[in-house]
């Protein structure tokens, strides 16, 4: 079997049993394209002959091109791939099984402080409908902490204004209700009963985000909305709609809420990806307590 037809076997089996996003399966899909053209490229042969010397030296040569955060994930892709192999009984050993990935420093997620919110939405002209929508994304991104992916699912019946909750559709299948509160509420009720209806120009499907020509909104739509109410409000701040979900997070454990709840509210499989904010949540404190407290210098 070709290198090209084991990566198609892998990809497929990704997308179809593993039911994992479609932006995932290409990122690994890039990954393995890039260390057949390394393989190529150094004349090492097929997949099935690598060693755990070629391994390293691939590792090597990635520190030439990659940062360590990209060198690893690189690496966490072959680890996988190679292991789907041994599985399949395609090959018999996992060259990168041994394999370390550099050591990566851990940056911690830029969040926006509540007056920086509000400022931010409150700066969105909503005299139109196009600025109603606008507002009512970014206040969602904010109030839910849904993935910006989730939000572009999101369809008219996942929504329970009585309730106050929505259903939103997560990675890799797994579902979960989030609650609404009181303002997004009333947000989603004015957009709803107005510009949702006017937006979507009598076109046949139930999406709850739509672009002006009445289509589902697309990721990168929502990043270019965001972007442009960024610019045009008073802020400085180089931000992205994940920023939205950071800063959801942090805010909700700054006030209290544990572990836990932000994980399940989130949509995290894993306790580790929710634990990063704690530490955004402790350095806010830090820096509150440096500014005010008088004997903070």
């Amino acid at each position: 079997m070709t290198n090209k037809e084991m990566m198609v076997l892998f990809t497929d089996y990704l997308d179809a049993i593993l039911r994992y996003a479609s932006h995932t399966v290409k990122a690994y899909q890039h990954d393995l394209e890039d260390f057949d053209q390394f393989l190529t490229r150094e004349d090492f042969g097929t997949f099935e002959q690598v060693s755990i010397r070629i391994a390293k030296f691939y590792l090597a040569d990635m520190r030439e091109r990659f940062s360590a955060k990209t060198s690893a994930r690189k690496i966490s892709t072959l680890k996988t791939f190679y292991a789907f192999l041994i599985k399949s009984d395609l090959t018999k050993t996992n060259p990168f099984a041994e394999v370390k990935g550099p050591v990566q420093t851990k940056r911690l997620p830029t969040i926006m402080y509540p007056d920086e919110i509000e400022s931010i939405i409150d700066s969105i002209d909503t005299s139109k409908d196009k600025g109603k929508r606008d507002k009512l994304i970014i206040e969602t991104l904010y109030a839910t902490g849904m993935r910006v992916s989730e939000l572009c699912t999101v369809k008219l019946h996942d929504i329970n204004l009585e309730k106050r909750s929505i259903h939103v559709h997560g990675k890799g299948g797994k579902d979960r209700l989030v609650p609404m509160s009181k303002r997004l509420v009333k947000s989603m009720e004015d957009y709803l009963y107005g510009p949702h209806k006017n937006l979507t120009k009598q076109k046949e499907h139930d999406f709850v985000f739509i672009n002006m020509r009445g289509d589902q909104l697309s990721t990168r739509g929502v990043a270019h909305i965001v972007n442009t109410v960024l610019d045009k409000s008073s802020t400085h701040l180089k931000l992205t709609p994940h920023t939205l979900r950071h800063t959801f997070a942090s805010h909700l454990l700054s006030a209290g809420a544990d572990l836990r709840s932000v994980q399940s509210l989130l949509g995290h499989e894993h306790i580790t990806s929710t634990q990063i904010y704690t530490a955004v949540s402790k350095e806010d404190l830090k820096k509150a307590y440096l500014k005010a407290h008088p004997r903070s210098e």
